[in-house]
């Protein structure tokens, strides 16, 4: 075979290759007479790009389930008509108020105790912790919560009571006093779990 005609084969073989390898394009037309404007557009990147995006779209529905707070908020109110005391189940209201929180138990509309927890002072960027609140909230179900009993299921129910300007760091913190109230709870095999003692709900005004 001559060797001219090997060169055109190798080179044919060649622009070939590289007209397989490329990934895409843009044609914008040589008319006129003009230098082509032909470019080349690498893929590789875009399909990257995609791939990441995608990876952290479904990592944030992961950790937003994950962070959902599980909370009623229905504010109990005061009932209507005949009711039989039996039924009516008795709820611990905090109210975070400017100096103190105020612990009232009620039993439909009727106040069972009511105790008030003064509310200690924060320095600006001090982080808000509520030891003193948390012991008195254990204390007051201990004395007054109707769900002790390690085989009831049922929780006791706390609403809290806040301020729309009460800073979110105050009320989590508030929430974590409410949550260190523990109880024990049979399992199905017998064995006791601790469990927080209430379940909560909230009441802005």
């Amino acid at each position: 075979m001559p060797i001219g005609r090997r060169y055109r084969q190798a080179d044919g073989l060649l622009n070939q290759t590289n007209q397989e390898v490329r990934m895409g394009g843009v044609d914008v037309g040589t008319g006129g007479g003009k230098r082509a404007l032909n470019k080349e557009i690498n893929m590789i990147p875009f399909i990257d790009f995609l791939l990441v995006t995608v990876a952290f779209l479904l990592i944030t529905a992961v950790w937003i389930n994950f962070s959902r707070m599980e909370v009623d908020a229905r504010q109990p109110g005061a009932t209507t008509g005949p009711v039989n005391p039996g039924e009516v189940s008795k709820d611990l209201h905090i109210h975070a108020r400017e100096a103190d929180f105020a612990l009232t138990w009620k039993q439909g509309s009727t106040i069972i105790s009511e105790t008030r927890v003064p509310r200690p002072e924060m320095s600006p960027g001090e982080q808000p912790q509520y030891q003193d609140l948390a012991d008195k909230i254990a204390e007051e179900w201990t004395r007054h919560g109707g769900h002790q009993d390690p085989s009831d299921r049922h929780r006791d129910r706390c609403v809290l009571h806040t301020d729309n300007a009460m800073p979110f760091g105050e009320v989590v913190a508030v929430m974590d006093a409410i949550y260190e109230a523990k109880r024990d709870s049979r399992l199905d095999d017998g064995k006791l779990q601790k469990v927080p003692a209430f379940v909560m709900a909230f009441a802005s005004r």
